[in-house]
């Protein structure tokens, strides 16, 4: 009997819907997924975010990715135009447990700290320059349950009231405050921060951060919604086997390209 139970159990299991990589979805079926990176050597980054950042390699066909519980990382072999600095896509975040210990593993691999401060929630935080120009923000939380974890992506630009706004409706998003930046939503457990740039900024397809990426349940649903919305697709809806993904990507209205994505709950 005990065997039969146990049996049941675990095929209700296979059954259930799972976003075991990936936070939980809301009301209208998206969470946050990927942010994709441009970068000459796949290697370089994969040991930095596996070694430090504390990822799990994942390769499916041509695609490399690197993962955590909430977020991935994707790669594509390319050299790139320029650093996310400079581009509305600034930087992304971590929470790290110990921001001692990251600080020492970051500068013992060979990488910029550019500044350690404290943070809008009130914690340690440091700007870290990784390869080819990639910055990256750490900000410590002693309670974190693992020694990293992706929390934030940070676009910078003149326009960022009205981009909040647009993300917001776009997405479904839910505003919040996170510490002293008033301008923020939540896509899961990862927040999108939005700030003013005093410089202009370029668009983010080409340099180092090339786009960013939601996940979204019915994929091709979501995108006739957009269209009728009067969203204009650069690639439109498909399906694409050897990665395990249905896709689209569209540019936001300062330039920011991002993808939707159907599959990586499933890397």
């Amino acid at each position: 009997m005990k065997s039969f139970v146990l049996a049941a159990l675990l095929l209700v299991a296979a059954a259930a819907p799972t976003r075991a990589q990936l936070s939980p979805a809301n009301a209208a079926g998206i969470t946050y997924g990927h942010v994709h990176l441009n970068v000459p050597d796949i290697e370089v980054h994969k040991k930095m975010f596996v070694d430090i950042f504390g990822a799990t390699f994942v390769q499916k066909g041509p695609l490399a990715t690197v993962k955590w519980d909430n977020m991935l990382v994707a790669f594509t072999q390319r050299a790139p135009t320029g650093p996310s600095q400079g581009s509305v896509m600034d930087h992304f975040g971590f929470k790290v447990r110990s921001m001692p210990e990251m600080l020492a593993a970051v500068r013992a691999a060979g990488y910029e700290v550019q500044s350690e401060f404290t943070g809008a929630e009130g914690f340690p935080n440091a700007y870290v320059l990784g390869p080819d120009g990639l910055r990256l923000e750490m900000q410590e939380d002693k309670t974190l349950d693992v020694k990293a974890r992706p929390n934030h992506i940070h676009f910078w630009t003149p326009e960022f009231e009205t981009l909040l706004d647009w993300y917001t409706n776009t997405f479904s998003l839910t505003k919040r405050n996170r510490g002293t930046i008033k301008t923020t939503a939540d896509a899961g457990n990862v927040n999108l921060s939005f700030q003013t740039s005093r410089t202009p900024v370029a668009a983010t397809r080409g340099r180092v951060i090339d786009h960013i990426g939601f996940e979204v349940d019915n994929l091709e649903a979501f995108c006739r919604q957009l269209e009728a919305k009067g969203i204009k697709f650069d690639v439109p809806y498909r399906d694409v086997p050897a990665i395990g993904l249905k896709i689209a990507f569209f540019t936001d209205p300062t330039g920011v390209y991002i993808e939707l994505t159907e599959g990586f709950d499933k890397y």
